[in-house]
C-alpha cells in the first residue's frame, strides 16, 4: 500500500505530493528518535535502577505487594528493572504503537511476560477496575516523561492525571522529586541569538548604520526554549551575575498540578552588568532522601565535572529576558520562574512578586515578526559583523552606480547593503507575508521605504511589471531560506535565478554568490556517535530488538540521507583533510539530471570515524569565501572550528562502527554521492574502508 505525503521542495520552493511507503512516517520517527541515546545514558539508567530498587524495597517493607505503573515505557527497560528488583507486577504504558510492539517483544525476550503488561494507550486513556486495563491502582509510579525543559513533553498533565486516577495516594515515585535551577548571566553572544543589533556598513561616504525597528527591539522574542549543549559555550562568552538559584521543585509522589504558577528567588548580583540571559537546568532525585541524584548541571555547576555523563536527549536551557536590565552588585533583585503546563519562562523583578501585581503571567509571544521568520542561529548570523563585512567587500567588486539589483533570499538585508553602496535601484523578493512585513518595518526604521522595492511574490513568478520594466543586472543572495534544513537546500537561490525569471535580466549577470561547493570531512566524534550506535545489552537486559528496529528504519532510507546537526555543540576531531565533492556555478543553468561524484578519502589521523560531514562554501568573489562548515583548517590534532550559525549535514556510517576500536595509520574510505536538483536531496553512500598494506 502507498500513501501520499506532502513536502516542501527546498530547491524549487514548491509543495509537492510524493508517493511513499505506508510505513514512511513510522520509519522516520524511529530513525530520528533518541532511543539509542537514552539507552547509552549510563548515569540515567543506573540511577533509575537504584531508585526503583529502593522504592520496591520500601513497599515490600510495609508488607504490601509492589504494583508498578510505568508511563512512557519505551523499550520496557524500567519495567524490567522493577520486576528484577522484586515488583509483583508492572503495567507499562506506551502510546506509540511500533514502540509498544517492540516493548512486548523485548519483555518476552527477557522472560518477563508473566510480570509485565504492555498497554498501547496514552496514560490518560488507561482505565482501572475489574474490566479495565489495570485491576487496581498502582503503588509505585515510574516515569521518564522529561525533556530538556523538564515539562515540555507534558509531564505535568500526565502526573496530574495519574495521581487522580491510576495510583494510590502517597505512592512511591521514581523519580521522587525534580528541581529546576537557574543562573542569571550577561552574554553578548547569546543575546545576539534573540535581538537584532545595529549593523554597521562602511561605504565611500562614511559609515552607515542599519538600526532595528522599535518593536523588534522591544519584542520579548520567541516563546520556545533554546536548548543547547551548554558545556560547549566558552566561559569567556558570558559573565555570571548570580549564584545558581534553585527556582522550584516538584514532588512526584504527591498530587501534581498542571496549572500556571510562578516561583521567585531573591538574590544579590555578584557583579554589576546587564542581565540578559537565564541559564537553566534540572536534576531528578530518585529517592525521598535525595541520595540518588541525576543532574543536568553544566560543568561549572557540577559536583564532579570529571564524571559528567554526555547526553543529547537532555541538555541545558537558555532563556532570554524580555529586555536586558541593568543590575548593580549587591542590590537585591528577584528572579521569577513562570510556567504553564508545558513551558517555562523567566522575568526579573525589582520588588517581591507578592507585592508586584504586574508580574508577567502570560507566556512571552513574538509580536514583531522577526522571531517568527528568523530562528536563533539566523539572528546570530545577521548580527555577525564579520560576515556583513565580507558581503560588503564582495559587493564592492561587482556593483556599479547604474546597477539594478534583485535580492532573492528570505528576510535578507543584502538589499540594504546594496543601497548603501550606491546602486541605482534595488528590488527584493519576499515570498512570505511575514518576511514582507518585517522588511517593510526595517526599511521604514531606516528611512528606506521609498528607496528599496519589496515584491511579495515567489521569485519564479516575477514579471516585467513587478520590476517596473527594468532589466536586472545583479542577482544577490546570501543565500538563506526559512524552508532550508540542510546546507544545499539554499540552492533554491540558484533554481529561482535560472527559472523563467532569467528573461528579466541583462546578460551577463553576476550574482554575488556566483559559485558554491559542497565540501566534506570525516570526523571522529567524541560523543555524537551514541545517538546511532547499537546498544545490545543495557544494564543486563537484552535490547537487540530495539537495535534491529532502528537499523530497519535506517535502512528504509535514512542511512543514505543526512541529519542536520550544529557541530559546534559536539566536540570532534577531523581524521581527514576537507575535500571538495561537488561544485555549482550559479551562472550556468541548473542541470536537469542528477550530479554524481565518487572518490576516496584518506584518513590521515588515528581514530574511529563515525560519520562524514558535508557543508556548503560560497565563493562570493575569487578572494572572498563564506563557509557554512569549517571556518578554518583543522589543527594538527584534528580539532575543528565549526560555523556556529549553521547546521552541518552529518551522514552516519551504517552500521555504526564500534567506538572502542581505535584505528591507527592511514586508511581510505570510498564514497559515492548524488545531488538531485529536482528534489534538493544529496544521497551519499560509503562503500568500503580499507587499510593499506
Amino acid at each position: 500500500m502507498k500513501i501520499f505525503c506532502s513536502r516542501a521542495n527546498p530547491t524549487t520552493g514548491s509543495v509537492e505530493w510524493l508517493e511513499e511507503d505506508e510505513h514512511y512516517d513510522y520509519h522516520q520517527e524511529i530513525a530520528r528518535s533518541s532511543y539509542a541515546d537514552m539507552l547509552h545514558d549510563k548515569d540515567r539508567n543506573v540511577k533509575y535502577y537504584q531508585g526503583i530498587r529502593a522504592a520496591v524495597s520500601r513497599v515490600k517493607d510495609r508488607g504490601q505487594k509492589a504494583l508498578v505503573l510505568d508511563i512512557g515505557t519505551g523499550t520496557g527497560l524500567l519495567s524490567m528493572m522493577a520486576v528484577t528488583a522484586g515488583a509483583d507486577f508492572c503495567y507499562a504504558i506506551e502510546v506509540f504503537k511500533p514502540m509498544a510492539d517492540a516493548a512486548v517483544k523485548i519483555v518476552e525476550k527477557n522472560g518477563f511476560s508473566d510480570k509485565i503488561k504492555v498497554i498501547n494507550k496514552h496514560s490518560t486513556e488507561v482505565t482501572v477496575g475489574p474490566e479495565g486495563d489495570m485491576p487496581c491502582r498502582a503503588n509505585i509510579l515510574v516515569t521518564e516523561l522529561f525533556d530538556t525543559e523538564l515539562i515540555g513533553e507534558g509531564a505535568l498533565p500526565s502526573y496530574e492525571h495519574a495521581h487522580r486516577h491510576l495510583v494510590e495516594e502517597n505512592c512511591e515515585a521514581v523519580p521522587h522529586r525534580a528541581t529546576v535551577y537557574a543562573q542569571l548571566v550577561e552574554s553578548g553572544r547569546m543575546w545576539s541569538w534573540n535581538k537584532l543589533f545595529p549593523i554597521h556598513v562602511q561605504t565611500s561616504l562614511g559609515e552607515q548604520v542599519i538600526v532595528p525597528p522599535v518593536d523588534v527591539e522591544s519584542c520579548p522574542g520567541a516563546p520556545s526554549v533554546c536548548d543547547i549543549q551548554l558545556n560547549q559555550v566558552s566561559p569567556a562568552d558570558f559573565t555570571v551575575l548570580s549564584d545558581v538559584l534553585p527556582m522550584f521543585s516538584i514532588d512526584f509522589s504527591k498530587q501534581v498540578s498542571s496549572s500556571a504558577a510562578c516561583h521567585s528567588r531573591r538574590f544579590e548580583p555578584l557583579t554589576s552588568g546587564r542581565a540578559q540571559v537565564v541559564l537553566s537546568w534540572w536534576d531528578i532525585e530518585m529517592d525521598p532522601e535525595g541520595k540518588i541524584k541525576c543532574t543536568m548541571a553544566p560543568f561549572w555547576a557540577h559536583s564532579d565535572p570529571e564524571e559528567m555523563q554526555w547526553r543529547d536527549h537532555w541538555m541545558q536551557c537558555v532563556y532570554f529576558l524580555p529586555q536586558e536590565e541593568p543590575v548593580v552588585q549587591g542590590s537585591a533583585l528577584y528572579l521569577v520562574a513562570h510556567h504553564d503546563d508545558y513551558c517555562v519562562w523567566y522575568s526579573l523583578q525589582r520588588t517581591s512578586p507578592e507585592k508586584n501585581e504586574r508580574v508577567r503571567q502570560m507566556r512571552p509571544v513574538c509580536d514583531c515578526q522577526a522571531h517568527l521568520l528568523w530562528n536563533r542561529p539566523r539572528f546570530g548570523e545577521i548580527n555577525d559583523q564579520d560576515r556583513t563585512d565580507r558581503y560588503v567587500q564582495a559587493l564592492r567588486t561587482v556593483l556599479k552606480p547604474d546597477s539594478v539589483c534583485l535580492c532573492v533570499s528570505d528576510g535578507s538585508l543584502l538589499s540594504v547593503l546594496a543601497h548603501h553602496l550606491g546602486v541605482e535601484q534595488v528590488f527584493t523578493v519576499e515570498s512570505s507575508a511575514a518576511s514582507h512585513k518585517l522588511l517593510r518595518k526595517i526599511f521604514k526604521a531606516n528611512h528606506l521605504e521609498d528607496k528599496i522595492n519589496i515584491i511579495e511574490k515567489r521569485p519564479e513568478l516575477l514579471t516585467n511589471e513587478d520590476l517596473q520594466g527594468r532589466k536586472v543586472s545583479l542577482l544577490l543572495g546570501e543565500p538563506f531560506f526559512t524552508t532550508s534544513l540542510l546546507p544545499w537546500h539554499n540552492l533554491y537561490f540558484w533554481c529561482a535565478g535560472n527559472s523563467k525569471m532569467c528573461l528579466l535580466f541583462l546578460l551577463p549577470r553576476f550574482p554575488v554568490s556566483w559559485r558554491a561547493g559542497v565540501d566534506g570531512a570525516a570526523p571522529s566524534s567524541q560523543d555524537l556517535w551514541r545517538i546511532r550506535s547499537p546498544c545490545g545489552d543495557c544494564e543486563g537486559f537484552d535490547v537487540h530488538i530495539m537495535d534491529d528496529m532502528i537499523k530497519r528504519a535506517l535502512d528504509f532510507r535514512e542511512s543514505r540521507e543526512a541529519e542536520p546537526h550544529p557541530l559546534w555543540e559536539y566536540p570532534c576531531r577531523s581524521l581527514s583533510e576537507p575535500w571538495q565533492i561537488l561544485t555549482f556555478d550559479f551562472q550556468q543553468p541548473v542541470p536537469l539530471q542528477p550530479l554524481c561524484a565518487e572518490g576516496t578519502v584518506e584518513l590521515r589521523r588515528p581514530g574511529q570515524s563515525h560519520a562524514a560531514v558535508l557543508w556548503m562554501e560560497y565563493h562570493l568573489t575569487p578572494e572572498c569565501t563564506l563557509s557554512t562548515g569549517l571556518l578554518e583548517p583543522a589543527d594538527p590534532e584534528g580539532g575543528c572550528c565549526w560555523n556556529p550559525h549553521c547546521k552541518q549535514a552529518v551522514y552516519f556510517f551504517s552500521p555504526a562502527p564500534d567506538p572502542r576500536a581505535l584505528l591507527g595509520g592511514p586508511r581510505t574510505v570510498s564514497y559515492a554521492v548524488e545531488f538531485h536538483p529536482d528534489t534538493g536531496d544529496i544521497i551519499m553512500e560509503f562503500r568500503h574502508a580499507d587499510t593499506p598494506d
